[in-house]
């Protein structure tokens, strides 16, 4: 396919650089710059100028500067972007430049006298991506292909988005980063010419995230089994252990905030100088200067950066391990191993993963210039140029709305195929309600409180019906790009509401792992706990409409029978009453049996309702 001005681009979005690249009819490419880098650094230096305008500089030039304009310059930006203060609480005191909360829990940098979004740094650098691809194709370009961390939850993917939107980009796909790498790959062409599937892992360690998917390659289809990671782990995390191993007595004072942002930018840029270098070699020595020392020269050994990084590698295989339970597949099933980013350049990453998997791993392809070629493919896709591949992506983690008694509700399950569509029923527990609160969560727990909040709106205007008439259809939509449109709809009346999930911040590791470990080491006491809740509200909703057919039709009842029920209907919420003050030491087969034998112990006042109302609708 010739490039044209309807040419779709692909961009990797990365933490320490990113890429573009273009369709082609000899298969995808890069751009490159004019030293022949397709890098381009994720660090942007802003600079006020007369008139309140702003001087940018994006890129190489941005990076060669950041010592000298620490406290201007903002790199790792990808780790910023849909989080909260809190999420990176941890790592502020090394970051070289002014991290702030802002509206709605969002992160703001100071810089030039001004506060940015996470998006709006973004934004630079997909402008600077976009206009390398303008002065290659001789064309304008408007539409992009965009990848994004497997893991990213949709605040994120709509955080990206809209970063998209302010450099001017009509993204018209947002793709996970180990599936473009597949894609890339070309690992769906040997599988065909061989005639059978290839189940293949997608290992990919970048700057700032790190992911594991599973994926089955038919032919030229592409799906997604399973995906697991974490969204703040990644390169970076080495660089900061290596920092507190380079400032030695001074780590102390670092992690308080008592070097300078100058400091901490060239303790930043040795420890990273210092890490690629011992990639190739078994000894590195730096320079760099601290408080009261001036300059500082140190040498670090291949062995003190594997010792400092070993734990974060076992991580990264813990989720490797949980994306194959996931899948269902054992390591003895798999095909491939394919190893993306460049943090996987490490000889330790790559050693661990052999001997994790069994097996020497993928590295045909530039691993930093393979997910924007993946991009590319899809791209292609999009536009028309090539219609054989077909991909299928997953959600990372489970969807759903929180139900009477702080229950979850469960509409979208973690894994499932994306696009997706699922929509169910609930309705009202009380009497003359006419408005519902909708809270869309995130997680794998079965209470709302043990899972993360998404978003909220209300679905107003309801008629005031009893409780249990109303009939309320949520629907749950996950397009292909993973954003999710959440919508409520009362059936009888017609009223509606819905919300897209908007950026506000994103998920902490803490929040990752946890909805995915805990939701294992609890699932039978949320299971019970979510049963226990739904009976309690099965009780509620019994004993109010027998109170109601009691004050209407009691007098039809022999005086036994009506005192009887009474005392039933008193004992059932006594129970239901003990059942949410303990959970624990209730007997929850126990309290469905009494709720069973009180229905069953009021059939007859519920016939005698229903010949009343019979009779008086045949009047």
């Amino acid at each position: 396919m010739s490039a044209t001005p309807d040419t779709i681009i692909g961009i990797d979005l990365g933490t320490t650089y990113s890429l573009v690249a273009v369709p082609g009819p000899g298969g995808p490419r890069v751009l490159r710059d004019a030293s022949g880098d397709a890098r381009l650094p994720s660090v942007v230096t802003l600079r006020p100028t007369a008139g309140a305008g702003l001087q940018v500089e994006v890129g190489w030039a941005a990076r060669s500067g950041i010592v000298q304009s620490a406290g201007a310059s903002v790199h790792s930006v990808k780790r910023l972007i849909g989080r909260s203060l809190s999420d990176v609480q941890a790592e502020l005191p090394f970051l070289a430049y002014p991290v702030a909360a802002g509206p709605r829990d969002t992160l703001q940098v100071r810089l030039a006298g001004r506060d940015f979004t996470p998006q709006e740094l973004s934004a630079f650098v997909l402008r600077a991506l976009r206009e390398r691809a303008i002065a290659a194709l001789g064309h304008d370009v408007r539409r992009a292909v965009i990848t994004v961390p497997a893991y990213f939850d949709d605040v994120q993917r709509q955080a990206t988005r809209q970063a998209a939107e302010l450099a001017g980009l009509d993204v018209v796909r947002i793709i996970n980063e180990p599936t473009a790498a597949a894609l890339a790959y070309g690992i769906g062409l040997r599988a065909k010419d061989r005639g059978r599937p290839h189940t293949v892992v997608v290992y990919d360690l970048g700057g700032g995230t790190f992911d594991v998917s599973v994926l089955r390659i038919d032919g030229d289809v592409f799906e997604v089994l399973s995906t697991a990671g974490d969204t703040h782990l990644g390169g970076d995390d080495f660089d900061l252990l290596l920092m507190k191993r380079l400032a030695g007595d001074d780590a102390a004072s670092l992690a308080a905030g008592g070097v300078d942002a100058a400091q901490r930018a060239a303790l930043r840029q040795a420890a990273e100088s210092a890490k690629v270098r011992l990639s190739e070699a078994d000894e590195a020595e730096v320079e760099f200067s601290l408080p009261g020392a001036g300059l500082t020269r140190k040498r670090v050994r291949r062995a003190e950066l594997e010792a400092l990084c070993a734990p974060l590698i076992d991580r990264t295989l813990a989720h490797c391990d949980a994306a194959l339970r996931d899948a269902g597949i054992v390591v003895a099933e798999l095909d491939e191993v394919v190893l993306v980013g460049g943090s996987t350049r490490m000889p330790l990453v790559r050693r661990r993963v052999e001997q994790h998997f069994g097996r020497r791993p993928c590295t045909a392809l530039n691993p930093d210039e393979v997910v924007a070629l993946g991009a590319a493919m899809q791209a292609a896709v999009l536009s028309g140029g090539s219609t054989d591949l077909l991909l299928l992506d997953v959600t990372p983690l489970s969807l759903g709305i929180e139900t009477m008694g702080g229950a979850v509700g469960k509409l979208i399950l973690r894994n499932t195929t994306i696009p997706c569509r699922a929509v169910e029923s609930f309705t009202t527990f009380v009497d003359g309600q006419t408005a519902i609160l909708v809270r869309v969560l995130q997680g794998e727990r079965e209470l709302a409180a043990d899972c993360r909040e998404l978003a909220r709106f209300e679905l107003r205007g309801i008629p005031p019906m009893p409780a249990g008439i109303p009939k309320v259809e949520v629907e749950f939509l996950i397009d292909a790009n993973g954003i999710l449109n959440v919508a409520a709809r009362e059936l009888r009346s017609g009223q509606s509401a819905g919300v897209q999930v908007l950026p506000n911040r994103g998920l902490t590791d803490d929040e990752v792992r946890r909805a995915v470990v805990e939701s294992q080491q609890h699932a039978a006491a949320d299971a019970l706990t979510h049963r226990l809740i739904d009976l309690c509200n099965q009780v509620d909703f019994d004993t109010q409409k027998a109170e109601q057919m009691l004050a209407r039709h009691g007098d039809r009842l022999p005086r036994e029978e009506r005192a009887r029920i009474e005392r039933e209907m008193a004992a059932l919420r006594t129970r239901a009453a003990e059942a949410r003050r303990d959970p624990r030491q209730t007997d929850a087969d126990a309290l469905h049996r009494a709720l069973t034998d009180f229905g069953h112990g009021t059939l007859t006042l519920a016939e005698i309702g229903i010949r009343e109302a019979l009779a008086e609708a045949t009047k």
